[in-house]
């Protein structure tokens, strides 16, 4: 059976999605009605199903997202720890200090700090060990927060969250700072 294009369309959002996904809001991203969102969904997890994919589709939380099955978990979990041990990218180092000193933090707002989609090196810190949400921001479409693990202190060799380095040991001289603004304003 060949997928939709709407299926498509709706498969390449739930992939991409840190929450659950409201029917309302894919018919909207989507420009079509929610009888045809919900359609689709019923075909998108009948067909995960029937070809005994990896993933399955689940309504959660007021929405609707793609989780690993269950079934999986051992290969999961043999993955997570075979990476464990390997060293960190710089995306995630940067994505990691972010988390650490601004948290409790969004994904959102790691992006926004960082400039890029942050959502695969969160959803690794996050295997790793490095990060655990927190809980969810106030207010409507409250977003999930994160922040550090007892095992990211103990890898770090820190006793506290206070123990971190102040960010100011890092900063450039004031004089240094200047002349590189300076630089940068004359050349554009």
């Amino acid at each position: 059976m060949e997928a939709s294009p709407l299926i498509g369309a709706i498969e390449a959002l739930l992939f991409v999605a840190t929450d659950p996904i409201a029917v309302e809001d894919l018919a909207r991203y989507l420009d079509v009605t929610k009888d045809e969102i919900e359609g689709e969904l019923d075909n998108l997890a009948t067909s995960l199903k029937e070809e005994g994919r990896g993933v399955e589709l689940l309504k959660i939380a007021g929405g609707y997202r793609l989780y690993t099955k269950s079934v999986y978990e051992p290969y999961l979990r043999r993955f997570a720890e075979d990476t464990s041990n390997s060293r960190l990218s710089g995306a995630s180092l940067e994505t990691l200090a972010i988390v650490a000193y601004q948290q409790p933090i969004s994904r959102s707002r790691v992006a926004t700090i960082r400039g890029v989609n942050s959502d695969a090196v969160m959803r690794l810190l996050a295997v790793k060990g490095y990060i655990a949400p927190l809980g969810k921001e106030r207010g409507p479409n409250s977003a999930q927060l994160f922040g550090t693990t007892k095992y990211f202190l103990e890898i770090m060799g820190l006793n506290s969250l206070e123990d971190l380095p102040r960010l100011i040991e890092f900063a450039p001289p004031t004089e240094m700072a200047e002349a590189l603004e300076n630089t940068l304003r004359d050349e554009a």
